[in-house]
């Protein structure tokens, strides 16, 4: 049975919309971002809500960061701890890792409110608040939507690594206090991607492993575990090994550690009377808690944790062969062999009743109002419609004629129906056709789905007759993507779990973190929990130091268990390597030596499931160099933003000074001699002694200056702000971005 039979089913993730028209050269021109590295370790499984953390304590969650739409995919991004004097961009960018620059990105800047590719954050009181961006909330926050897609503007996801980022806006391109990173995954793609080197396993690896056996539930036949109370509900029959103690009836128990809470062991039989009664199938939840259940023969009967006793009705007619909640929540829906019916829950009288061409087993969708019956005999699969009560549809089960009954249950995110048939699983669309045959080595019994991760869980149990070759006596646990049904896990073997005692059931915890199976057999529940080999979130990046400067390399990962790094360092070019005493922080920072120069560095991180590498990052030492206030200024520039400022021989104006990452100021009274030139890409454009330039440019008197270079958040990649900013009201009495300002030096990061 599935896990949480009869939970309201949820819905596709939903938000798309189609894309609206951008804002053309007012976006590129507002969104002039000189090249912001971002970097920030993500938690959580791939599947859900990401939240990642900014270098000052900032948090970024995105809704949804794996399966996405190519086409268009809205998305919810959401941020706290932001700074209030910083304005900030909210985007879709490629993501080049750790100190590079995030670009291109999708889309340009929402300069008409209309285009949502791209937010923009501002301080309260900002003069752009309104139309064209929103101010934080109190404490930093913002609560955005985006509209991304896995191809446009010169971006394809498909083909690089990309992530929802925050940066700060084109008012301070120099600022790295605001770059926040999540990557993200359209569908098709793999999640683990430039998730580092897996040495024994791929990075981001998921299995299960066995952590507990519960064996206080006599023989359990079906679970749910309960949305509301949490507590893990036991259909069970007697176990005969033990003779001393009759355990049929309905158990509850702890799901953290298996101890028996409640133990409901009579229900009324055919008389009314009290009775041992095993509890055969479980049709759903109650509110709050308590299950709605069936007992044999053709009981129905409901009871919660504490319960002495269970209270229900005994129908007429044949024994119940299957069991649902119906559409309404004092209704149930009965199977008797193909005898169809929706009964009052109170008083087993039957309101609807339908006598299908044969069948025992159905599988209800109440968001869709179907219900799909499958009769193995004849090998046919009946879709029943629940407004009309009547056949709507007959389908085919390729090799289901006379097959082994294994399953039938249906997908509440998608309404496909999956039936398992001897060693196949046959997986219909909500429609009826085929789309896919999924093979095991054993019988197909059960199957739960998890909507917040889009996997579905299939427990395959073996025949237990070990004279046929084909049995070892070893089940199996496969879990599959519900989009593209690859497999999503490793595959976990159930020693012992066989067919011969009775049908294995599973359910599964909302989010996958937690699985339950059942083996009749041996009597017993095993809890199984998730595991995921490291998967890097954040990698070091080569970098230049000067000698006696104090360097960091930073790297991070997520896994379950948390995995443990540690630095490993390679003085022969990465031929061997050894690791760092003492190293075992997400930060290594030392104090670089020109002895240093040309060693490489990685991260390495292991736990219970695997090791993965970073790829290993070069350091470049180079020797320190000290420069004049107001004298003579000569040798190499600083290289920052993609580009470096080129130091010349002359010497400033009075009271100018010259840094090294290239800009410069002079007072306006100021006359240059020979002034020095710097390049870093861009256009070019001239500059006074009153003035400072970006990425190089003249020290007093006049000159030639490049604009600085590196990646813009537009994805056309433009540098210059043009004279369109003052239609497009960004420019208030003057032209924002060339505003003078000294260039910020990045350092050795």
């Amino acid at each position: 049975m599935t896990s949480t039979p009869g939970i309201a089913p949820g819905t596709p993730p939903g938000g798309r919309s189609r894309l609206r028209r951008r804002a053309g050269t007012a976006a590129v021109a507002a969104l002039l971002l000189a090249g912001i590295p971002v970097g920030a370790a993500v938690s959580a499984d791939a599947g859900t809500p990401k939240t990642a953390t900014g270098p000052q304590g900032q948090k970024l969650t995105v809704s949804a960061t794996t399966g996405l739409d190519p086409a268009q995919q809205k998305v919810r991004v959401q941020g706290e701890g932001y700074g209030l004097t910083t304005g900030i961009y909210v985007a879709l960018c490629k993501d080049n890792g750790d100190n590079r620059v995030p670009s291109p990105c999708l889309g340009g800047a929402d300069m008409s409110g209309g285009s949502k590719t791209s937010q923009w954050i501002v301080p309260p009181g900002d003069p752009y608040e309104g139309d064209l961006a929103q101010a934080f909330g109190p404490g930093g926050t913002f609560d955005v939507e985006i509209e991304i897609a896995q191809k446009g503007d010169g971006l394809d996801c498909a083909e690089v690594a990309c992530s929802v980022v925050t940066r700060a806006d084109h008012r301070a391109a120099g600022d790295r206090t605001q770059d926040v990173r999540i990557p993200v995954a359209f569908a098709g793609q793999d999640p683990g991607d430039g998730g580092g080197e897996g040495v024994d396993v791929p990075a981001g690896t998921v299995s299960y492993k066995s952590a507990a056996d519960f064996t206080t539930a006599g023989k359990p036949l079906d679970l749910l575990l309960h949305p509301d109370s949490k507590k893990l509900y036991v259909g069970a029959d007697n176990l005969p090994d033990t003779a001393d103690v009759d355990e049929r009836g309905l158990h509850v128990l702890n799901p953290e550690n298996g101890t028996s809470e409640s133990w409901i062991s009579q229900a009324p039989g055919s008389t009314g009377a009290l009775r041992a009664s095993a509890a055969a199938r479980i049709a759903g939840p109650l509110p709050g808690d308590g299950v709605v259940y069936n007992y044999p023969l053709r009981g129905v009967g409901s009871a919660k944790s504490g319960d002495e006793a269970a209270t229900g009705v005994w129908l007429a007619g044949s024994t119940i062969t299957d069991i649902a909640p119906g559409t309404t929540p004092d209704r149930v829906l009965v199977a008797q062999g193909a005898t169809l019916s929706e009964i009052e829950r109170a008083t087993g009288t039957a309101t609807r009743t339908l006598t299908l061409p044969g069948g025992t087993q159905f599988a209800a969708d109440p968001e869709r109002k179907a219900l799909w019956y499958t009769d193995f005999t004849a090998g046919k699969l009946h879709r029943v419609d629940l407004a009309s009560f009547t056949v709507s549809g007959s389908f085919d089960l390729p090799g289901g004629s006379g097959g082994m009954a294994g399953f039938t249950e249906t997908d509440p995110a998608t309404g496909a129906v999956w039936v398992g048939v001897g060693r196949s699983v046959l997986v219909f669309d909500a429609a009826g056709t085929l789309v896919k045959t999924l093979v095991g080595k054993d019988l197909a019994r059960d199957a739960a789905f998890d909507t917040a991760s889009g996997r579905a869980y299939v427990v395959w149990q073996d025949g237990g007759d070990l004279s046929d070759p084909a049995n070892d006596n070893n089940g199996t646990l496969t879990v599959y993507g519900t989009e593209d049904f690859a497999v999503a896990a490793q595959d976990l073997s159930l020693p012992g779990n066989h067919s011969q005692a009775g049908a294995a059931s599973l359910a599964v915890e909302p989010g996958g973190a937690t699985v339950f199976v059942t083996s009749p057999a041996e009597g017993k529940i095993t809890k199984l929990v998730r595991q995921v080999s490291p998967l890097v979130t954040r990698a070091p990046a080569d970098l230049t130091a000067k000698e006696g400067e104090e360097v960091a390399l930073t790297a991070e990962a997520e896994g379950t268990p948390e995995p443990t790094v540690r630095w490993q360092v390679s003085t022969d070019g990465a031929q061997t390597w050894k690791d760092v005493e003492g190293a075992t922080e997400s930060a290594l920072t030392f104090t670089a030596r020109t002895a240093q120069d040309g060693y490489r560095y990685r991260a390495e991180f292991r736990n219970d499931v695997g090791t993965t590498r970073t790829a290993a990052v070069k350091l470049t030492v180079t020797p320190a160099t000290g420069g004049d206030t107001g004298g003579d200024v000569g040798g190499s520039g600083d290289a920052s933003n993609g580009a470096g400022s080129r130091g010349s021989d002359g010497s400033t104006g009075d009271g100018g000074t010259q840094s090294s990452g290239g800009s410069t100021t002079g007072d306006s009274d100021s006359t240059g001699g020979s002034g020095s030139t710097g390049t870093s890409g861009g256009s070019t454009g001239t500059s006074d002694g009153s003035g400072a330039t970006v990425g190089g440019g003249v020290a007093g008197g006049t000159g030639t200056a490049a604009t600085s270079g590196g990646g813009s958040l537009a994805a056309t990649g433009a540098t210059v702000m043009s004279v369109t900013l003052a239609a497009a009201g960004l420019v208030g009495a003057g032209v924002l971005v060339h505003r003078r300002a000294r260039r910020r030096t990045e350092g050795a990061l």
